[in-house]
């Protein structure tokens, strides 16, 4: 039903414009008495041999929903009810931001695709929290971070750990996200020293608490091997919990689309089945090169089962959606687990 009818339709508006009627849309059904529960049987999968024990925490299966898709954690609770795992909320800066200029969300159909470059729009820390008190424990929430555009470089670790601190109570485990080509300013995030000073701030914050939260690095997929050999160093000298492979792509060889359309739609991050190959090989090479060391989540063109499965073969303990979301509805979900089931 989903590509049949709503996607066609949907695909006929501005983006950013559809994914705020998209919510709007399932927050409204979601409050008419027996539609939860129709959606529920028609997506969730409950099943033990799904379930997956990673960081201490215990998820109920291993598809999970991106940083991006969520921003203010306004929908976690009914996004529930499709099957999903694990919600990542985010990315959350200190303070409210509107982001990059508009238009800023592309859709590459030819190839499906997306190209954004939405600068951490979100509404800030506060409201986060605000909606993140009404949450039913229904899944597992993680919680993405970053830095304000406009923050000085000397205050980047500032505005981690406030966020930090703040949502450490609201959720389950954390992710720095270092590695998204649509902020200003981000060279420095890049930089090996900088993110051991980092991730050490955190980690030292992460000590004052009574339980402490898992902490992962979303790192890019056009990372070449010895970058991804610094990856997997600083993995274990800062003893992070993880790594999510991977975040959108600035390259844009390969694609459908015209030099024109491109030219047109300018800088961005790319998502979905262009950068598939690009992410599994991160996996595939962060895994055998650490030998398995940490675990790994793996994003980047998951729009099938068989998607699903390779990035697991790669060696994926945990997996996100979100523009296969996009392109292939809430189906998805439900039939990566049931592929998932299939291999036991």
């Amino acid at each position: 039903m989903y590509k049949l009818l709503l996607r066609p339709l949907f695909f006929l508006f501005d983006p950013e414009k559809i994914h705020h009627f998209t919510f709007s849309l399932i927050k409204i059904t979601s409050k008419i008495p027996g539609f939860p529960a129709v959606f529920r049987s028609l997506y969730v999968i409950e099943d033990k041999r799904l379930e997956r024990q990673l960081f201490g925490i215990t998820f109920k299966n291993p598809v999970g929903l991106a940083a991006g898709f969520d921003k203010n954690a306004v929908l976690y609770n009914e996004l529930a009810n499709f099957g999903f795992g694990f919600i990542e909320i985010g990315t959350v800066t200190p303070r409210a931001q509107v982001g990059n200029p508009k238009k800023r969300l592309f859709r590459l159909k030819d190839d499906q695709g997306i190209i954004n470059r939405m600068g951490f729009n979100n509404e800030g820390l506060e409201a986060a929290i605000l909606q993140l008190k009404n949450n039913k424990k229904k899944l597992i929430i993680g919680g993405n971070i970053g830095k304000n555009t406009n923050t000085k470089p000397e205050d980047y670790t500032k505005d981690y750990l406030e966020c930090f601190f703040a949502l450490h109570p609201y959720v389950d485990y954390f992710v720095l996200n270092v590695s998204c080509p649509n902020v200003g300013s981000h060279a420095k995030l890049n930089d090996k020293d900088y993110l051991e000073e980092l991730i050490g701030a955190v980690q030292k914050a992460n000590k004052t608490f009574e339980v402490s939260k898992p902490i992962l690095l979303k790192i890019a997929p056009d990372l070449n091997n010895d970058q991804l050999n610094e990856i997997i160093e600083l993995v274990e000298t800062t003893k992070l919990d993880g790594v999510i492979a991977s975040n959108t792509s600035t390259d844009r060889s390969g694609l459908k689309a015209s030099d024109a359309l491109l030219e047109a739609i300018g800088n961005g991050g790319l998502s979905g089945q262009p950068i598939k190959g690009k992410s599994t090989r991160v996996i595939k090479y962060l895994a055998d090169k650490s030998n398995k060391a940490f675990p790994i989540i793996g994003v980047g063109g998951v729009h099938s089962a068989e998607d699903a499965l390779e990035k697991i073969n790669a060696g994926a303990d945990l997996i996100q959606v979100y523009t296969g979301f996009i392109y292939e509805g809430p189906s998805l979900v439900k039939s990566i687990n049931k592929a998932i089931l299939a291999k036991k």
